[in-house]
């Protein structure tokens, strides 16, 4: 067998692999059996149709096409192994180039690899990771927040009052013609609380049950609604249902109600978890802004096209699960945004690169550090997964498919160098 290597751009390689008439002899012996095994042919056991026969009843090339579909089979695995040092990436493009009877075969195979890459300083970027700190105001929202979702409503027989939760139906419209998305049945509007804008909510104090209302209000000029920004807007809102609000007093029995025995362990409650939430964000900055520095020193050859469209189709497939899980569809967030699906990925392209980049830097670290996670570590982990998801048959059923451990050990041993690399460049 004859193999011919030669670099292309991209960091891809082509492989022009060669197996004599002598070689490829045996393979078309075996294509001819396999075929006959398909053909019917009158006084012949399937399988044991003499060559000649079959030729004639087919044509020599269908037999030499099964061939050389066996023999690349059978020697295109040694040949990428004996040839290719770097990493492959995805399966490989094979194109049979020779194929004529009484000849050689002759084949390319065309496939992409890892670049290679030579990592610059990656113990020294310097990061400052500053704790942050929760104000007072902050903790005093969220328990305004806590209070407001308690409020006790019962349906009230009178006018509405600041205060109240009503119950409206709406429509918008812009120069007498009704905005596109500005309709809606049903709707609740708690009064004292921006609505659509500031001011809605007061223009409903005084309606009573039935009643229409119809006025103007002025969209503020760097509204998201880039449509209706620094535009007058009409609405008409008829009263479906009034309701009156009672909100529970801030006090021990209001924290008991939320499964703590004082009203300050609850602000003390909130305020750890506004604090963790803030430093897990602060983190993340860090952690970003450390792999930013390390990929600008670092020397990557050519990236595969076929890692970066492949990170940029995991990317949309990320938005779209976070679109759909509040509640949205994901063809309606794509009209928000005037764009579609494809366009929405050439927009991540730049992203994808920078994915990546890391991606290999990090693996790049496990190896020269010889920073690996111990097969102890990996069953332990699946070990707390499978009690965290006791009961939910199809993430059970994930966790324990043979795949998902490889998959598992290589989030973790990718954690496991993140963190080392905090370590050597993250200043706290």
């Amino acid at each position: 067998m004859k193999i011919e290597k030669q670099q292309l751009p991209k960091s891809q390689i082509e492989l022009t692999i060669e197996l004599t008439a002598e070689e490829f002899k045996p393979y078309i012996l075996r294509g001819a059996e396999k075929v006959s095994e398909e053909v019917k042919i009158e006084g012949f056991r399937p399988g044991k149709v003499p060559y000649e026969v079959l030729k004639n009843k087919i044509g020599e090339m269908t037999i030499l096409e099964e061939a050389a579909r066996l023999a690349i089979n059978k020697t295109i695995d040694q040949a990428i192994a004996e040839n290719i040092e770097a990493e492959p990436v995805g399966q490989p493009d094979v194109n049979i180039t020779k194929l004529a009877p009484n000849n050689p075969l002759e084949y390319k195979v065309t496939i992409a690899v890892l670049p290679e890459i030579t990592l610059g300083d990656y113990k020294n970027a310097k990061v400052k990771l500053e704790k942050e700190e929760v104000k007072d105001e902050e903790v005093l929202k969220t328990v305004e927040y806590l209070r407001e979702s308690r409020a006790k409503e019962a349906i009230a027989d009178r006018a509405v009052i600041d205060g109240d939760k009503v119950v409206i139906d709406i429509e918008m419209f812009l120069d007498k013609v009704p905005v596109d998305g500005g309709q809606g049945k049903g709707t609740a509007v708690i009064i004292g609380k921006d609505f659509v804008i500031p001011g809605f909510d007061k223009k409903l104090i005084g309606a009573s049950k039935g009643e229409a209302r119809e006025f103007g209000l002025p969209y503020p000029d760097g509204h998201h609604m880039k449509n209706l920004a620094g535009k007058m807007v009409d609405f008409k809102v008829v009263i479906k249902e009034i309701y009156s609000r009672e909100l529970p007093a801030l006090n021990d029995e209001f924290a008991a109600s939320l499964g703590l025995k004082k009203f300050e362990e609850l602000k003390e409650n909130i305020k750890k978890s506004l604090e963790a939430e803030k430093n897990q964000k602060k983190e993340e900055k860090a952690e970003i802004e450390m792999l930013d520095k390390i990929i600008i020193s670092t020397k990557y050859g050519d990236i595969p096209e076929l890692l970066i469209n492949h990170e940029a189709q995991t990317m949309i497939g990320e938005l779209e699960h976070s679109v759909v899980s509040q509640g949205g569809k994901f063809e309606d967030y794509l009209v928000s945004l005037k764009k579609t699906r494809e366009q929405m990925i050439l927009d991540m392209l730049p992203d994808a690169v920078k994915r990546v980049k890391s991606a290999l830097l990090i693996r790049e670290v496990a190896k020269l550090e010889k920073i690996e996670v111990g097969e102890k570590e990996v069953e332990e982990k699946i070990e707390e997964l499978l009690k965290q998801y006791k009961g939910y048959e199809k993430v059970e059923a994930r966790v324990k498919e043979r795949g998902y451990k490889n998959y598992l050990r290589n989030i973790l041993n990718n954690r496991k160098v993140v963190e080392k690399l905090k370590e050597w460049n993250v200043e706290k």
